[in-house]
């Protein structure tokens, strides 16, 4: 078994766990970590974010899907944890169903972005999933960062996990998409060719001014250089870990199956910066309940064709890692139960409201930390 260590990091809301608004207390939640989490985690058990209603989570580098299951697992239940201290509770939703008026957190950076982005900022409250896969050389990185584009929208799929926003059902599995894509440095990507054209479009775009430093370069996917990694961050944070799992399984293998194609002299991607867009908007339309832009063809198909044929594609990646089982069952359990937004939508109409919808999955939460799977 040979596999790239990946990681995954996870944004939660804070909310109220009896009316199920947000609620903006991220700064006494990270200052509970200091003196209550685990002493191996400790304060960085958790993460202040842009928002006061929202903390991360970072997974240590993993080597296999059963590890990065159990971390997971850990650092969501210590994190609800925090939050009961500090009055709140959390909830692995990639957008709050309620209104609220958000508010930025304390720092001169956030502060910064506050004041140079206006509403974009005040009003961005989203929850992703990001997954790191190591890579070998920052030359390697960007020859999978050129190549694995197209693909991407079919993780976006996957991980849907935000039909309501602002107190309405949006029709889309993943609003989230439409709501963090009005960043202007979001979105997917054309082709580097090398480091240094990644560097050059980096600099090129921080020379606009239009951004703040390379921490705002928030691309579909990008080099995190000082890890050693590839970024993969489309993604909704996911409903349930099982579909994090199945995610970054999924994300590693692709990385890999890149690295192969890139080594072999492969070319790079040839999708148009164009299409791309508008298969991440079909992507985040229906999740995984319509259709997707096939890769191979450019044209529409039932969605879980496309994830089949996302499958073969990793497939010997997949064999490789040992995640044979851990992306079979994950396809099998979301044709059967639906996305997390397919999941929500089941909520909301068994308990009747949108309030009940984010008390039933504190309540998931709570129970999956104290034990119960």
């Amino acid at each position: 078994m040979t596999g790239r260590r990946m990681g995954v990091e996870e944004e939660l809301l804070l909310v109220d766990p009896d009316s199920g608004e947000p609620r903006g207390v991220a700064g006494r939640v990270v200052d509970a970590a200091r003196w209550g989490a685990p002493p191996d985690l400790g304060a960085d058990a958790v993460d202040q974010e842009l928002q006061n209603e929202q903390i991360e989570t970072a997974t240590a580098p993993c080597t296999s899907g059963r590890e990065l299951d159990a971390d997971l697992r850990r650092r969501r239940s210590v994190a609800a944890d925090l939050a009961r201290r500090s009055g709140v509770a959390t909830a692995p939703m990639a957008l709050s169903p309620l209104g609220t008026e958000t508010t930025v957190s304390r720092s001169d950076r956030y502060e910064r972005m506050r004041e140079q982005y206006g509403l974009l900022a005040a009003d961005q409250l989203s929850c992703g999933c990001h997954v790191h896969v190591e890579v070998d050389t920052l030359d390697e990185g960007v020859g999978v960062l050129d190549r694995i584009g197209p693909w991407l929208p079919v993780l976006r799929a996957v991980s849907a996990n935000s039909p309501f926003w602002q107190g309405a059902d949006t029709g889309y599995a993943s609003y989230r998409t439409t709501v963090w894509n009005r960043w202007p440095s979001a979105g997917p990507t054309g082709p580097f060719e090398s480091v240094a054209g990644y560097d050059d479009a980096v600099a090129a775009m921080l020379d606009t001014g239009a951004l703040l430093d390379t921490g705002m370069i928030y691309f579909d996917a990008r080099l995190a250089h000082e890890l050693g990694t590839v970024e993969l961050r489309a993604a909704d944070v996911c409903l349930d870990v099982d579909d994090a799992v199945l995610l970054a399984a999924l994300s590693r293998a692709l990385v890999e199956t890149a690295a192969r194609q890139w080594r072999d002299g492969g070319p790079p991607s040839s999708a148009r910066h164009e299409v791309l867009k508008l298969a991440h908007w079909r992507a985040s339309r229906s999740g995984l309940g319509g259709q997707l832009v096939n890769p191979w063809t450019g044209r529409p198909g039932p969605a879980h064709a496309v994830l089949d044929a996302l499958c073969a594609f990793v497939r010997d990646a997949v064999h490789d890692a040992g995640d044979d089982d851990v992306v079979r069952r994950g396809v099998a359990r979301l044709r059967e139960r639906g996305t997390g937004a397919d999941v929500q939508r089941a909520i909301r109409d068994r308990t009747g409201s949108l309030r009940g919808l984010v008390r039933d999955v504190v309540g998931r939460e709570d129970h999956a930390a104290a034990g119960g799977g």
